[in-house]
């Protein structure tokens, strides 16, 4: 899986190192979460900032060693989404579905935690556990999917700080081949029947080389079948991570060998799922600078045919793709040393992995429904459409140009950052006060 307890706990220890002693350890409780909805009025974001807290760049004592540290304010600052929040399109009215294992006992305190910290308003949060399946987790990851669920939550909160979200979690855990992809298929099925929302984040992954056998096409064709079904009929977005082992994935079910051969994962690799890639965010000031993440996952799949949205790209990108999805199709900030500051079980450490970016796009999305005034559901045309020509793209997107993702430990050749969509970033990150309204009108244009 790509989950935060095979790859973001590596990136958090390496973060907690760069802090030394002026950060506490973080202590990720286990146990499942139960059924729980605590619901809140939630004041806007500008009047909570008038308050005792208010988010003024800075981040908390215990990171204050490391200037590469984001608040809230400033990630959206990065991707031009505070102009957005300033003319109220804070995700108000929206709903985004976090799907995980396990979800995290202490994510309510966490929240208030960090809500105080930075001046936000309080949280409109459901966790619902739904499955009545036998509980597994053969590797202990608990902790783990705690940090993931935290992580998920507050940087979805940061984003669109007034949008409602529900966790969603399961008691298996997803590990790699089918081991827990019924589980969270069911639960994406259990969003389409009960209409929770429109906006579903996924930071967790499963390697193509695990999903080969006969078992594992079935069940990657039963979640075609639904994701469709939830794009086409039921006007969802669907946000993936793509991935922490740059250009290739773990190679066995267990997830402890990584392959030493390049491939992608599952979900991020269908066609129906908006994937995200990672980035690397520096700043001084209000100015920011960008190159890829060296981890971001990419590639092309051995499953999926080019879909129709990506055969418009360049005859060079053709070349590469050879008739294959490619992946990412957008991306975000990554990089654990360039992270958002963020609160789990008693410490503050910093958000890293494509666990990170593909949370930050749910929160965009949430904005833009907001803005749209109903759900756009499935924005890869839409998105590529824009990405075509070469003013829109410009306008629309931050053109990552440097950097790669080659696997140096497991010897796998990466892909470079190449002006337009590439296989480490995607199109590129977004300049969401001008690419919300324009991916608005292009849905329009592309409606029947």
């Amino acid at each position: 899986m790509y989950c935060i307890a095979q790859r973001f706990l590596a990136v958090l220890v390496l973060c907690l190192l760069l802090v030394a002693c002026a950060a506490q350890s973080v202590d990720v409780g286990g146990g499942q979460s139960k059924t729980t909805n605590v619901t809140s009025t939630t004041p806007s974001l500008q009047a909570t900032e008038t308050g005792n807290a208010k988010d003024n760049g800075v981040c908390p004592i215990e990171l204050k060693d490391i200037p590469t540290c984001l608040t809230p304010r400033t990630l959206r600052m990065a991707y031009g989404i505070q102009q957005l929040i300033d003319q109220g399109f804070t995700g108000k009215g929206q709903t985004v579905i976090d799907i995980v294992s396990f979800g995290s006992p202490t994510l309510k305190q966490d929240m208030e935690k960090f809500n105080q910290q930075f001046g936000l308003p309080p949280l409109d949060l459901q966790i619902i556990s739904p499955l009545n399946v036998p509980e597994y987790d053969p590797r202990n990851d608990k902790r783990g999917w705690a940090a993931e669920t935290t992580l998920d939550v507050q940087i979805i909160h940061a984003i669109a700080p007034d949008a409602k979200i529900v966790v969603l979690t399961s008691p298996v855990a997803e590990i790699q081949g089918t081991i827990g992809l019924p589980e969270f298929r069911q639960l994406n099925q259990y969003v389409i029947d009960h209409k929770l929302g429109s906006v579903v984040s996924q930071s967790w992954g499963a390697s193509e080389l695990t999903l080969q056998d006969e078992k594992g096409q079935q069940e990657l064709q039963a979640w075609d079948t639904m994701l469709q079904q939830g794009t086409q009929q039921h006007g969802i977005t669907y946000f993936s991570s793509s991935g922490d082992d740059g250009a290739t994935d773990k190679a066995n079910l267990m997830g402890t060998q990584v392959a030493h051969v390049p491939t992608t994962s599952f979900a991020a690799a269908s066609p129906w799922i908006t994937s995200v890639g990672g980035t690397s965010v520096r700043h001084v000031g209000n100015t920011f600078t960008e190159q890829a993440w060296n981890g971001s996952g990419g590639g092309f799949s051995r499953f999926y045919k080019t879909p129709s949205y990506q055969q418009g790209l360049s005859a060079e990108i053709q070349k590469q793709l050879k008739n294959r999805r490619g992946v990412p199709d957008v991306s975000g900030d990554a990089d654990p040393y360039t992270g958002l500051a963020f609160y789990q079980n008693g410490a503050w450490s910093m958000a890293g992995g494509t666990s990170a970016s593909a949370p930050l796009w749910a929160g965009i999305m949430a904005i833009a429904n907001q803005m749209a005034g109903r759900p756009l559901g499935f924005i890869n045309p839409a998105l590529y459409k824009l990405g075509a020509n070469p003013a829109s793209y410009s306008q629309n997107f931050r053109d990552v140009t440097v950097g790669n993702n080659t696997n140096v430990a497991a010897g796998v050749q990466g892909y470079p950052a190449v002006p337009g969509w590439d296989s480490v970033t995607g199109l590129g990150t977004p300049k969401a006060e001008k690419l919300v309204p324009d991916l608005i009108r292009a849905m329009k244009e592309e409606a029947p």
